[in-house]
């Protein structure tokens, strides 16, 4: 089920209830699910999450876990850079090159978004969960790849 966005800021959501300052974290366990669909090869990939807020207003994500994949298993990260978008209801997600990738959104109005890598498109879908919980899938289709990436997020207590 897909609940309606909340309607607080998208970055304090990320960090959030009681997180404030510049120095501000949230994190947030993911499950992701890995299905090739041109060859039937499933995947996994459990970690963490790391929204962390930035001297600029911004944040960074990063994302580090367990890859599981039938050619390997291991550790596995990315870092993205979070920034405000020219709507209140979204965020602007960059490579940590300073790239565009990709908008996100839980609104009905911008939760989907996609992201051309020649040669094929990704689309990506956004979905709240609730105050500590949300989801988004990635359809990546093309002459290299046919892919369906499903992520769940849940965040982590901020208790000691």
């Amino acid at each position: 089920m897909n609940l309606p966005a909340p309607d607080f800021g998208l970055r304090a959501y990320l960090l959030g209830p009681s997180q404030a300052g510049p120095a501000a974290a949230g994190q947030w366990s993911v499950e992701r699910h890995l299905l090739d669909r041109a060859t039937g090869t499933r995947g996994t990939f459990s970690g963490v999450v790391h929204f962390v807020s930035t001297h600029d207003g911004g944040l960074t994500l990063r994302e580090e876990g367990t890859m599981r994949w039938p050619t390997f298993t291991g550790p596995a990260s990315r870092e993205y850079l979070v920034r405000d978008a020219d709507r209140p209801d979204a965020l602007d997600v960059l490579f940590a090159d300073g790239r565009p990738f990709h908008r996100m959104s839980f609104t009905p109005e911008a939760n989907l978004d996609r992201h051309w890598c020649d040669p094929d498109t990704y689309r990506v879908a956004y979905r709240y969960r609730g105050p500590d919980a949300f989801g988004y899938t990635w359809d990546v289709s093309g002459p290299n790849k046919d892919l369906l990436l499903t992520s769940e997020l849940q965040r982590l207590s901020s208790r000691p």
